[in-house]
């Protein structure tokens, strides 16, 4: 059975590039550096033992390249998914909005009984 340990959540921006890989990056980074537990180990656990479910929210899921994402975890086995979400704020120049990514990490491990 699958039980949830731990949630973070993040945020991450793309200023003028409009960027929404590089936005989701900078939410995932920004909800790992928040904290250090050291979950694997309180549990007696391999970090590869972590089950990471990555839930990442912009206004244009599509173009989010989810290996980018992925490729942030040292270990454990991320599964990202790329939903409707965030906000793009757009710029009195004309120029690019600015994007917002909204993150949630979950960190799981499978668990007997």
């Amino acid at each position: 059975m699958k039980k949830r340990m731990l949630t973070e959540f993040g945020l991450g921006t793309s200023l003028r590039r409009q960027d929404y890989t590089e936005a989701s990056v900078r939410a995932v980074k920004n909800a790992l550096w928040h904290n250090s537990i050291n979950l694997a180990e309180l549990f007696g656990r391999p970090k590869g033992d972590m089950l990471i479910d990555v839930e990442v929210g912009v206004a244009n899921p599509r173009a989010v390249d989810v290996s980018q994402i992925e490729a942030v975890f040292p270990y454990g086995q991320p599964t990202v998914h790329v939903v409707q979400g965030g906000l793009d704020i757009p710029r009195n120049d004309g120029g690019n909005p600015t994007v917002m990514a909204n993150v949630a990490i979950s960190v799981s491990f499978e668990m007997e009984g």
